[in-house]
């Protein structure tokens, strides 16, 4: 292990350049993970409003059913860094299996729960009858991809703890070329409709899953790591990743709540809502690059025992969050009028989606911040303090939602507008909450294990 004193000039002279190399491959995988959704939402687009309204029920339950089990990535990629930055090589590829054990576990269970009930599960967001049929069909194929899903997060989590976020770029690109192929040849080529683009989706999360799988045990086996699974090690994963899981429930339950208000607001602004959503997702999966970067750093500079260097690099992020969050929010601006053309025909839609791409553009400065924040504080291992602070964020934003669904009516412009005002109040709160944490000491602790 270098001396502090080293490291610490190194985060002074190369900083820079250390973070652009994880940052860079991070930016690209990001990006084309969300194209997922994306080229999901242009191809059922095109099959009418009902079908695309239907996506948007259906996406918002199945990354529910997915994404709460983020805590894979995140928490497996502070731990490997930690042990990485502490010397033990062979120690943070054996604890990074075990969460990819987990994983496998964790998605059976989830994909069983979610195909069983995808049609009560639609039924909460109270869509119309058309959109509704087109949700269940969605979710209820798509739920076979959720194993998958939570393999490349635990797999992505692994490789970004060794500090390599070029094979999950590799990984993310291909698979977004085989969705593309897939999706088009059986919506279209085949007519499957919307059950198409969920089979097109669940090949592709598989195969990707099975690429970054045989990389990690490649890893292991030359660090002669152990691949079975170790049943100490698999609960203490799981016991691990209890409060990234609360953190990761409450940010959910934020975006599930948005979601089931745009959709008493009707099927224009719902279906408008689902491609605002998803292109705030792409958004913030770009500038979650840097909150990337900064967990494989934090991590492995706490491991190694290097407060200066964290803080260094902490203050460098947010600068570039907060640029980029303007740069981003600029490229939003310039064409919000252009989006809404290339996902819907239906004018009532365009017009209710660009009103709300103007409130995702000017928030982007915000959520530049906010992710620097969060993955400054995950590679921390900061997940208690996490899940508090994104509790308390939701508390505040339920009651705003309330007064929206009870109170705002009008034109799916208007309606929309409102909403995702709503929900920029939200990105706010998380901003505040998040910076008061960051200020203090207490998430600064060093060593292989916190």
């Amino acid at each position: 292990m270098q001396p502090v004193t080293t490291v610490t000039v190194m985060y002074r002279t190369s900083a820079q350049r250390e973070i652009l190399r994880l940052a860079v491959p991070a930016f690209l995988a990001l990006v084309a993970e969300p194209l997922f959704l994306l080229a999901d939402s242009a191809i059922v687009g095109h099959l009418g409003t009902a079908p695309l309204a239907g996506l948007g029920v259906a996406s918002a339950a199945l990354l529910t059913a997915a994404n709460i089990y983020v805590f894979l990535a995140y928490g497996t990629t502070s731990l490997v860094a930690r042990r990485l930055g502490a010397g033990d090589e062979r120690s943070a590829v054996s604890a990074g299996l075990d969460g990819v054990w987990l994983s496998i576990a964790l998605g059976a269970v989830t994909a069983l729960a979610t195909a069983i009930w995808a049609g009560p599960l639609c039924e909460l967001f109270g869509a119309s009858a058309d959109a509704l049929a087109q949700a269940t069909t969605y979710l209820r194929i798509s739920a076979l991809g959720v194993p998958a899903m939570l393999v490349v997060l635990a797999a992505t989590g692994v490789l970004r703890g060794f500090q390599d976020t070029r094979t999950p770029l590799v990984a993310a690109v291909t698979g977004f070329g085989a969705n593309i192929v897939l999706n088009l040849s059986l919506v279209y080529g085949l007519d499957l409709g919307i059950a198409g683009s969920a089979w097109g989706t669940v090949l592709a999360q598989t195969g990707m899953a099975a690429g970054l799988l045989l990389v990690v045990t490649r890893r292991a086996r030359a660090l002669h790591a152990r691949l079975r699974p170790h049943p100490t090690g698999v609960l203490r994963a799981a016991l691990g990743g209890v409060p990234l899981l609360i953190r990761t429930l409450a940010l959910r339950g934020a975006m599930l709540l948005t979601t089931w208000v745009a959709a008493g607001l009707g099927d224009v602004p719902l279906a408008a809502h689902q491609v605002a959503m998803t292109v705030f997702g792409f958004l913030a999966f770009a500038l979650d690059a840097l909150a990337i970067a900064a967990q494989a750093l934090t991590g492995k500079a706490l491991g190694a025992g290097d407060v200066e260097g964290t803080r260094a690099a902490t203050r460098l992020m947010l600068w570039w969050g907060l640029g980029a969050g303007v740069l981003l929010g600029a490229v939003v601006l310039a064409v919000h009028q252009v989006l809404p053309l290339l996902f819907t025909s239906d004018q009532a839609v365009r017009d209710a989606l660009a009103a709300a791409l103007l409130v995702v553009a000017l928030v982007q400065p915000v959520s530049g911040l906010v992710f620097v924040l969060d993955g400054v504080l995950i590679g921390a291992g900061d997940g208690v303090a996490l899940a508090v602070v994104q509790v308390a964020v939701l508390a505040a934003y339920v009651p705003v939602l309330l007064l929206v669904r009870a109170h705002v009516s009008g034109a799916a412009v208007h309606t929309l507008t409102v909403l995702w005002w709503s929900f920029a109040a939200f990105m706010a709160f998380r901003l505040l909450a998040l910076a008061v944490r960051a200020r203090s000491d207490r998430w600064l602790v060093t060593g292989a294990v916190r």
